[in-house]
């Protein structure tokens, strides 16, 4: 029951959501055209988010974590697929396309907006197909930190219900922090090296355990140089970046040494073109 309505004086007090004030598309009282939503522009997050989006099939339910992952929608999006796949939040938002920072938690023309509670009760009951979360830092037995990075503790939030409870994990991110790369004509190089290493030998929280994730699940790991996979407990080097040296920008930049899968593959140079249009040729 509601005893009193009070209205808000001061704007500033009560906005939908951090970066807006009110979002007519967040709360389903309009469809927002796909052609107002700016895409990603072009660089490695959004060649991370494609390579992200390949890993979803049709018919999927898939969750999307706070970041670069929540972008991974606009990728969807862009390559005209929305209908065959259903993209989540742990906020509750159902469908439409998950708004990224600083509206988070937020959806351009949702289906259903569940409460939270609910929302967990369908996460941990197996209603994921596959989820892409943050890597914040990884190591050699395939732990995750997003949880406690330095002195800064941020808390997992529903990172370690999502992980343990979805088929295919992927985790995503730039490969080392505050690198400095340029992408062109289907190839990636590093221009300056990055200064905060992202695969050390132990991390400093495990938000994600490696060695306790379940023999059914599939665990992905992918950066704009390179994709590693959980095979056998051991972080395993599966795929490279065109125009990435093995030596020196990926092994000499960890602090532990993965295994390299037998048949190591070239992460498909497609994605590293302005123009792609290939998502479909994956999610069939």
């Amino acid at each position: 029951m509601v005893d009193y309505v009070v209205q808000a004086i001061d704007k500033n007090a009560c906005w939908q959501a951090e970066g807006v004030y009110f979002e007519p598309a967040f709360s389903g009282q309009i469809k927002k055209p796909l052609a107002t939503i700016e895409p990603l522009p072009f660089d490695d997050r959004k060649v991370i988010c494609r390579r992200c989006a390949m890993e979803v099939k049709k018919g999927d339910v898939l969750n999307l974590g706070v970041g670069m992952p929540a972008d991974v929608s606009k990728v969807i999006a862009e390559e005209g697929l929305l209908d065959y796949i259903t993209m989540s939040t742990e906020s509750g938002m159902v469908g439409g396309i998950p708004s990224a920072l600083p509206n988070f938690g937020s959806a351009y023309n949702p289906e259903a907006i569940m409460d939270h509670g609910s929302m967990f009760d369908f996460i941990d009951g197996g209603g994921l197909d596959v989820t892409c979360l943050g890597i914040g830092e990884a190591d050699q037995y395939g732990n995750i930190n997003v949880s406690k990075m330095g002195t800064r503790l941020t808390g997992p939030g529903g990172f370690i219900n999502i992980a343990q409870a979805t088929p295919k994990v992927i985790f995503c991110g730039s490969f080392m922090g505050k690198a400095e790369v340029q992408i062109n004509n289907g190839r990636i190089s590093v221009l300056k090296e990055g200064s905060i290493k992202k695969f050390v030998k132990d991390v400093q929280q495990i938000t994600f355990s490696g060695k306790y994730a379940k023999p059914s699940q599939e665990i992905l790991y992918i950066t704009e140089r390179c994709v590693f996979k959980l095979i056998d407990n051991k972080m395993t080097l599966i795929e490279i970046a065109p125009g990435i040296d093995l030596e020196r920008d990926i092994l000499s930049q960890m602090d532990f040494k993965p295994e390299i899968f037998p048949d190591l593959k070239t992460m498909d140079p497609g994605i590293f073109h302005e123009k792609w249009g290939g998502l479909n040729n994956y999610i069939v």
